[in-house]
């Protein structure tokens, strides 16, 4: 069967991607945490994105269980191929929605707070959109993600995905602090551009892959 053949090495690589791009999208989480990062400091935009992916985690265990239970159906290899093809092209339609999404900027409040309820708004602000299921599915069928019977490799898979969003988070806020002077929430837009067309261009090499049999597995 397709999941024998899944190594650890697989879904660390995997559960990192899946994190990162499940984080990318500067929706209203990414931009809270640049204007907290412009705002109040690095570490508080970093602490936003610690809750977002705390958030994140939750729906890709909710999406990943709900997955288990129709193992049987979705361990075949021709559900499989299905599924991949699916995945592409649903993830090629985020990377457009992506692509063509205008962030609205808010108002950011001066007063910093506590770490831990910068943490809490992150969660709360990305748990609020239960959308993000349907983004897991795609990536989780995209990258053959679940792997039954293996509750050790899928406990890493998973550990993978939030240390992929935290990597993210990290990685932007470092990237905010070091132009604050320079860097402009306008630029937010462009941001989303070059991250959609990256899922873009990746969905259409999957689907290409999928079709010429080249699997990720």
């Amino acid at each position: 069967m397709w999941f024998e053949h899944v190594t650890l090495l697989d879904l660390t690589v995997k559960g990192l991607i899946v994190g990162m791009v499940a984080s990318a999208p500067m929706g209203p989480v990414g931009v809270l945490c640049i204007q907290r990062t412009l705002n109040k400091g690095r570490w508080y935009g970093m602490i936003t994105g610690v809750g977002a992916a705390a958030s994140d985690i939750i729906y890709a265990l909710m999406t990943g269980v709900g997955m288990s239970f129709v193992i049987e159906f979705i361990e075949n290899p021709r559900t499989m191929y299905i599924l991949q093809l699916v995945g592409s092209i649903l993830l090629f339609v985020f990377g457009w929605y992506t692509f063509k999404s205008k962030p609205q900027l808010r108002p950011s409040s001066k007063k910093k707070g506590t770490l831990a309820h910068n943490c809490l708004t992150g969660f709360l602000v990305t748990f609020s959109n239960p959308l993000i299921i349907f983004l897991f599915l795609a990536l989780f069928a995209r990258f053959t993600f679940v792997v039954p019977e293996h509750v050790g490799q899928q406990i890493l898979g998973y550990i993978s995905i939030f240390l992929g969003a935290l990597l993210w988070w990290y990685g932007l806020t470092y990237i905010v602090d070091k132009l604050r002077t320079t860097f402009e929430l306008e630029r937010i837009g462009l941001i989303n551009r070059i991250i959609g067309m990256t899922v873009m261009v990746a969905s259409v090499l999957g689907l290409l892959s999928t079709l010429l049999g080249l699997t990720l597995y």
